[in-house]
């Protein structure tokens, strides 16, 4: 075995604890050096030479900074970079492939951003030796015999354009120097013929006379993927490129990303929506490991058996378990759903909303406790606008509509930490009758790992960590409807069907109610009882439909986007047509847009 120790830079905190870890080290009381820390020490430094892996350091820290994991030796070989000491590690390099889409996936803080920046040329792989880096024939000579040496090479002759789509789109205006015009940036960058049509497919003709600080979240996605889109590159990397967009948006940017693809490229995704990956690429690397400590990339596989393998926790060509369980996406049939015992019916009725020059019509309808309904359509079809309105926080038109008055939980889609308080406090001050609750624990906690962030900060908690605490929030607040704006935004795959178990469990657990925005496919089929689908003209004229049973809202809803969905016998998760395919021609003579489970 080899071990590594990790020590957590923003959670040790030597000058307050009293060196715990150290006094508590029997190999410190052995006289050796096993772990380091000075009163003048900004972070404890943990040998793993000496280090015996017998974890007393880690139970011992009182703000939970230690970790120690035992790794299989023949890893030791393939550490591709490490940071520091006690730092997160690398082990081994996605490999691209000439004329093809490969898609990376795995969990946050597991790699693949680092992987991204050494592929793209940003960052020099040091083979773990950080304190004496090795030079480039040394690296060279490590990669000897793979493509990975050539696609090294490619590199250090400097003939190689690496382009790369950021993953926080949202940092974006920070990084330029001054106030840049939309259109003078696209066409100023443009090096191939396309331009027009990248602009007019990704829909932004109308941003073109707006600064780039101007745009929302989704605007500024759509515009780094054109930024990227309409240059020339050896290889194209976009990270995490669905984030922010609508479901068809996101196959608008999975087609333009495959239409890079030539037989002298490479193509890389990093993507946590399984379904766009699926779409989207032609082989899959998977990584696991522990977040924030190490990561491992596996090899190629093919797209299916790739997220499968991700899904299932188990990898058979290295006989390795890295989940305990598999992530089932079975979805409930209707007979199953309509079991569940429901005491309470609601009803609300037709209204009108009007903003500015948008109009949003709502279609009455009911709804009862122990249920879900997700809520489908485009950006700026009125989803948010309709949460708005049942939630009170905006009046229809028509003063006299009589909307239920109801306990409303809203957990907003934009999250603003104002808070300078630790995790613990504010959930002991926003929900005090929950935090220490057996049930709420057990369904809602433990799954969301509250218990790792309840020393953190509120202001330096990262997207995923926020989403998670603001989700705890939600839920944990007595209510008799629960309004869930875009839960899976920032976290990842794994995350994301936690995050659906999560909401699916209290919901029926307390009895309530929940209506919920979502743009990741599978998150939504797997937590929807019912669907309301939005049509009409995204920021104009749009109609909220009567609540719907799921196969018909969803068959209404991918006629609008004219694609199909078939499912994965082995994990039962929704996979898209590819365009005109035998199957997706097959569903769409029969009207069979979406299926459920018949098994």
């Amino acid at each position: 075995m080899t071990r590594i120790a990790i020590v957590n830079a923003d959670r040790c905190k030597p000058k307050n604890c009293g060196q715990a870890c150290k006094k508590s080290c029997p190999v410190v009381k052995l006289g050796k050096q096993c772990i380091l820390v000075e009163a003048t020490s900004k972070i404890a430094e943990i040998s793993e030479t000496l280090c015996i892996g017998c974890g007393i350091c880690v139970k011992k820290c009182p703000y939970n900074a230690i970790t120690i994991i035992n790794l299989p030796s023949n890893l030791e070989k393939d550490t591709t970079h490490r940071y520091s000491a006690n730092s997160f590690k690398l082990h081994r390099l996605p490999t691209p492939r000439l004329g093809s889409v490969l898609g990376l996936v795995g969990t946050n803080g597991i790699g693949k951003s680092t992987a991204v920046k050494i592929l793209a040329g940003k960052l020099k792989p040091n083979l773990g030796n950080f304190k004496s880096p090795p030079d480039w024939p040394t690296v060279l000579n490590y990669f000897r015999g793979s493509e990975l040496q050539n696609y090294f090479i490619k590199i250090l002759e400097e003939k190689f354009k690496a382009i790369v789509k950021p993953q926080y789109v949202d940092q974006i205006p920070r990084s330029l120097k001054k106030e840049v015009n939309v259109g003078n940036l696209l066409r100023g960058k443009a090096e191939r013929d396309n331009v027009e049509q990248i602009i007019g497919d990704l829909e932004l003709g109308h941003l073109l006379e707006r600064n780039v600080d101007q745009l929302s979240g989704g605007e500024l996605q759509r515009f780094a993927i054109a930024m990227a889109a309409i240059q020339n590159a050896d290889i194209y990397m976009f990270d995490e490129p669905s984030s922010y967009l609508d479901v068809r948006q996101r196959l608008t940017a999975a087609r333009i990303i495959r239409e890079l693809v030539r037989h002298d490229n490479y193509v890389l995704v990093v993507e946590h929506d399984l379904a766009v990956l699926d779409y989207l690429s032609d082989f899959i690397c998977l990584l696991y490991g522990a977040p924030g400590a190490y990561g491992v990339v596996t090899n190629p596989s093919g797209v299916r058996e790739g997220i499968n393998i991700f899904l299932d926790g188990f990898i058979p060509s290295e006989n390795m378990r890295f989940r305990e369980s598999s992530l089932s996406f079975k979805v409930t049939d209707q007979l199953e759903r309509d079991l569940v015992k429901r005491h309470a019916r609601y009803s609300y009725p037709s209204i009108v909303k009007t903003l500015g020059g948008f109009q949003l019509s709502v279609e009455g309808g009911d709804f009862t406790d122990s249920e879900i309904i997700v809520l489908l359509g485009e950006n700026g079809t009125g989803k948010t606008t309709l949460i708005r309105m049942l939630a009170g926080n905006l009046k229809p038109d028509d003063d006299s509509s009589e909307i239920p008055t109801l306990n409303i939980s809203y957990k907003p889609q934009k999250i603003a930490p104002k808070s300078e308080n630790l995790v613990r406090d504010l959930l002991h001050q926003r929900i005090p009758d929950m935090v220490n609750h057996p049930t709420f624990k057990t369904d809602v906690m433990n799954p969301l790992q509250m218990d790792r962030l309840m020393d953190l900060e509120v202001q330096n908690l990262s997207g995923g960590e926020l989403q998670r605490v603001a989700l705890t929030l939600c839920l944990g607040k007595p209510a008799d409807v629960y309004l869930i704006d875009e839960p899976s935004a920032y976290l990842d795959s794994e995350q994301r069907l936690h995050a659906a178990k999560v909401i699916k469990r209290h919901v029926l657990h307390a009895k309530k109610t929940a209506f919920i925005v979502e743009h990741d496919f599978i998150m939504s089929t797997y937590l929807a009882d019912r669907v309301i689908v939005f049509d009409g003209e995204p920021g104009i004229k749009a109609k909220a439909n009567t609540p719907q049973s799921l196969l018909e809202g969803m068959n209404r809803f991918l006629k609008q986007l004219d694609i199909t969905f078939r499912k994965d016998n082995e994990s039962h998760r929704p996979r898209i047509n590819k365009k005109e395919s035998v199957k997706d021609t097959e569903q769409k003579k029969s009207g069979n847009y979406f299926f459920l489970d018949d098994d």
